[in-house]
C-alpha cells in the first residue's frame, strides 16, 4: 500500500542559513569521518538568529524521525556533538541571560494564568482580525513542533521516579492518543494542516519557518535530552499545558469565523479540555512530587517557565509586527489558497 503524505517519516536535509547550519548540513550529506569538523565561530553567532537556530534543530532531529540520506551514525559522532554543546551552551546562556530567574515556582505558575484585557496576543488577533492566510502561516509556524507533539517530553519520564512519573505518563498517554493511532495529536494535526490546504508532511515548512518558531522547538529538545535540565523539561511542559486551553479555544472560534469545519478545528477543541485537565496534573502531580524529592530543581522549573514565554514571546512579536504591516511572517509566503472547505 503507498504511503500517505502524513505517513511520510523523513524529509531532505533543509538549505543553511549561514556558516554554522552550511557546515552542518554540508557533514551530514556525507558519511561519518574521525575528521574533524569546521567549528564555524558559535561565540560570533546570535543565539536566536535563523543560522544557529538552524544548524541545532538539524542536530536535534537527528534524534527524532531524521533525514533522508543521512547516515545514522551521525546521531552520536562525537564531533558533530562537539559542535552542537558549542551552540547549546550560546543558546543557554542568552536564555538565561535574557530570563529573571528565581525559585519561587507558585508565583512563575500563578503568573502564566493572569492575561492582559483586552488580549493582544497572536490568538487574539487570530480571532478578532486574521484573514485566512494568517490562519495558515500559524499552522506552518507550529507544523515544526506539532508534527512531533509530545515526543521531547517523553525523554524525561525516565529521569522522573514516583508520582511525578506515573502522572507525565498519563499525560503524555493523552498526547498519544490513549492508545489509539487516529487520536495522535500530531495526527490530528495533520489532518488539520491537509484540511488547511497545506502539507501535512513531516518538516515539510522547515524552509519556511523562521527561526523564533524552530528555537521553541530547539528549547524542548535541549531539555529533554540533557538530564540535568529534567526540571527545566518539565517547567516547560507545565508552561505550555496552562498557556494552551485559553489560546486553543480563541483559535477554534477564529476557525469558525473564518468558516472551518470540524476538521480544521478537532486539533484545537481536543486541547480544550485535555490541557486544562494537564495543567494541574502538570502542576500538583509532577511538579509538586518533583520538588519534594527534589527541591534543589525549583530554579530550574522557574528557567523552564521563563525560557518558554521569552521564546513565546518573541514569536508572537515577529508574527504580529509583519500581519500588521501587511507582510508574511513566514520566510516566503504560502501559495494562495481560496479558503476552508
Amino acid at each position: 500500500m503507498a504511503l500517505t503524505d502524513t505517513q511520510v517519516f523523513t524529509r531532505a536535509l533543509p538549505v543553511p542559513r549561514g556558516p554554522l547550519s552550511a557546515t552542518v548540513i554540508t557533514a551530514l550529506a556525507q558519511s561519518p569521518s574521525a575528521k574533524q569538523l569546521p567549528l564555524a565561530d558559535v561565540d560570533q553567532a546570535d543565539p536566536y538568529g535563523e543560522d544557529l537556530t538552524l544548524a541545532l534543530h538539524t542536530c536535534y532531529e537527528l534524534h527524532y524521525r531524521g533525514f533522508d540520506g543521512v547516515d545514522p551514525r551521525w546521531e552520536w559522532d562525537p564531533e558533530l556533538l562537539r559542535l552542537r554543546a558549542m551552540m547549546e551552551r550560546a543558546f543557554r546562556t542568552a536564555l538565561r541571560s535574557d530570563t529573571d530567574g528565581g525559585e519561587d515556582v507558585t508565583a512563575a505558575l500563578d503568573a502564566l494564568l493572569i492575561e492582559p484585557v483586552p488580549g493582544n496576543g497572536v490568538s487574539h488577533y487570530l480571532r478578532d482580525t486574521a484573514q485566512w492566510w494568517h490562519m495558515r502561516e500559524y499552522i506552518v509556524h507550529r507544523s515544526v513542533y506539532h508534527l512531533k507533539e509530545a515526543d521531547p517530553h517523553a525523554w524525561v519520564i525516565p529521569r522522573l521516579q514516583g508520582q511525578a512519573k506515573a502522572s507525565l505518563v498519563a499525560v503524555e498517554f493523552d498526547e498519544f492518543g490513549g492508545g489509539r493511532g487516529e487520536r495522535i495529536h500530531a495526527e490530528l494535526f495533520a489532518g488539520l494542516m491537509a484540511a488547511a490546504g497545506l502539507s501535512p508532511g513531516y518538516l515539510h515548512y522547515l524552509d519556511d519557518v523562521p527561526a523564533p518558531a524552530i528555537a521553541i522547538v530547539n528549547l524542548m529538545s535541549m531539555f529533554g535530552l540533557h538530564r540535568a535540565l529534567r526540571g527545566c523539561l518539565v517547567g516547560h511542559f507545565a508552561a505550555a499545558e496552562i498557556t494552551t486551553a485559553p489560546s486553543a479555544q480563541r483559535i477554534t472560534q477564529a476557525l469558525e469565523r473564518l468558516g472551518a469545519g470540524p476538521r480544521c478545528t478537532l486539533f484545537f477543541t481536543e486541547h480544550i479540555e485535555a490541557d486544562a485537565v494537564h495543567e494541574q496534573v502538570l502542576r500538583r502531580d509532577v511538579i509538586g512530587d518533583l520538588l519534594h524529592r527534589e527541591p534543589h530543581l525549583a530554579e530550574d522549573v522557574v528557567f523552564g517557565i521563563a525560557a518558554t514565554e521569552l521564546l513565546e514571546a518573541r514569536l508572537a512579536k515577529h508574527q504580529l509586527n509583519a500581519w500588521n504591516s501587511g507582510t508574511t511572517s513566514l520566510r516566503r509566503p504560502l501559495p494562495e489558497h481560496s479558503g476552508p472547505g
